[in-house]
């Protein structure tokens, strides 16, 4: 964007703070409003322009920037400046795998597999998996992708003894789903997942394309077919910067008030 661009940018912003509010909070709704009209990759003002038009310190700023960038509205780069962000996705609430649901978005679903083996539970997946410690279980590793962008680091566990030559299939740009429904005849029915806020290792922000301090979200899920018998665990580390959650939440009916 040339420096003409930039200043018809500019100029479409709000002109004045109100002394009513603290102007932080007030930059940071100003932001959110106009990076919901911009495509994603604009480059915004730069913080001394923001400084300067709206009349506060720097750090205010950049501490309102902070905010977008810790929402995955925008993001930084080092010498360039501050850009417009990727729209998130939303976590969806029904049973699907990564590949329907990229799919269901119009988007190219991909998987880059790092390892695929059968190796002995550890406590933790055998509690999950409820089978005994160190029974053997079939561990998958891959970075799923959406149009060759890396979405999510996954790692699965299933039992090895239900699921007999799983670790030699070739789950490049594959469905797990699909492939255990066509080849073992296994049909997901239900699930639990729980979900949290952690932080990468570097290993793991490399894979997925994002900085070391970028947050995640971890999907931990417990799989069950049509008989409710447990056939994964799932470890998922998705990108904090693409990814949020969303519930729907309904209130009961509280009690009724006594009447006397």
């Amino acid at each position: 964007m040339n420096p003409s661009q930039q200043g018809t940018l500019l100029a479409s912003m709000p002109q004045n703070l109100s002394y009513q509010r603290p102007k932080g909070e007030q930059l940071q709704e100003i932001l959110e409003g106009f990076i919901a009209n911009l495509e994603p990759g604009t480059r915004l003002p730069s913080e001394r322009e923001l400084a300067k038009r709206y009349k506060v310190a720097r750090a205010t700023v950049t501490q309102a920037i902070d905010e977008l960038a810790g929402k995955g509205l925008a993001y930084r780069v080092h010498g360039s400046g501050t850009f417009v962000a990727e729209p998130k996705f939303r976590q969806p609430q029904t049973l699907t795998s990564f590949t329907e649901d990229m799919r269901a978005r119009g988007m190219t679903p991909g998987s880059l597999v790092l390892a695929r083996e059968v190796a002995p539970a550890s406590a933790v997946i055998a509690r999950h998996l409820q089978v005994a410690h160190e029974t053997p279980v079939v561990q998958i590793v891959r970075v799923r992708t959406a149009n060759g962008e890396p979405m999510a680091l996954e790692r699965c566990y299933l039992p090895a003894t239900r699921f007999p030559g799983l670790e030699e299939a070739d789950l490049t740009d594959v469905s797990l789903y699909s492939l255990l429904a066509e080849r073992w005849g296994v049909r997901v029915s239900a699930a639990d997942q729980w979900a949290s806020a952690v932080r990468l290792t570097e290993e793991e922000a490399e894979l997925l394309g994002v900085d070391i301090e970028q947050p995640a979200l971890l999907f931990q899920r417990v799989t069950h077919d049509q008989s409710g018998n447990i056939i994964e665990y799932v470890r998922s580390f998705y990108r904090g910067d693409r990814y949020e959650v969303h519930h729907r939440l309904e209130r009961l009916d509280p009690a009724a008030p006594p009447t006397s």
